[in-house]
């Protein structure tokens, strides 16, 4: 019975992923000393929401945490 695929294809499919691997990159982070290279935080209520009212992002934090509870939800 004669093969369906030849020999030729199942080695150079081998070939080809042998070679996929050698392109890799190096994935480590090159860190210099005292030198933060990520984004800066923000305040949660400094957004577009609230505009910089720490009160008003404190309000709304507050009827979140409530209107998570199931006995005042009820009333």
């Amino acid at each position: 019975m004669k093969p369906r695929f030849p020999l030729r294809l199942p080695a150079a499919v081998a070939a080809l992923l042998l070679l996929a691997g050698c392109s890799e990159e190096p994935q480590v982070v090159q860190y210099e000393q005292g030198k933060y290279q990520g984004k800066a935080d923000s305040r949660p209520w400094e957004g577009g929401t609230f505009n910089g009212d720490k009160a008003a992002w404190e309000r709304a934090l507050h009827e979140r945490v409530r209107s998570q509870n199931e006995y005042q939800r009820v009333e």
